[in-house]
């Protein structure tokens, strides 16, 4: 569908999130993607249908849209949300290059029903020594030759 508006496309967004939840599928989360004023995809949580911790709805939509678009940049895309991104779905819009987000909840209201992520908010601004999960470097010698082998464009 083309130029409909920013409300139509997250009402879109938000009916997947309430879909999920009707369907006891996941989270109350659904995203869509659109460029150009066209829905190249859309995807509601599936973390419990696939298993997969990592299988948020922007991070599913992401990647079916890269596929759908055949590339990893997704500039002058636009990423309607039911709710604000969490830390590691912010991350991934940044990395993909999407241009704009819209979102309906708040990350408080994401809290407020058990989607609470200060605590990762707050470990990402904590020196390494001191996070929670034990952080360990091994071998950063052999590991930096590859990134030199990158650095060089050679791969041999």
């Amino acid at each position: 569908m083309k130029n409909q508006s920013h409300e139509e496309f997250m009402r879109i967004a938000i009916g997947l999130s309430e879909y999920n939840v009707k369907q006891n599928q996941g989270g109350p989360f659904g995203a869509v993607i659109v460029k150009d004023g066209i829905v190249i995809t859309r995807s509601a949580n599936m973390v419990i249908p696939e298993n997969d911790p990592t299988a948020h709805a922007e991070i599913s939509a992401i990647r079916l849209a890269c596929r759908q678009l055949g590339t990893y940049n997704l500039a002058g895309c636009i990423i309607y949300t039911s709710c604000e991104p969490c830390p590691m779905c912010l991350g991934a819009i940044y990395w993909a290059g999407i241009s704009k987000i819209y979102y309906a909840n708040t990350q408080t209201d994401a809290a407020d029903i058990g989607f609470d992520d200060e605590f990762i908010y707050k470990e990402v601004n904590t020196p390494i020594e001191k996070r929670n999960l034990p952080c360990v470097q091994l071998i950063r010698d052999e590991a930096l030759h590859v990134f030199k082998l990158w650095q060089s464009g050679k791969g041999e």
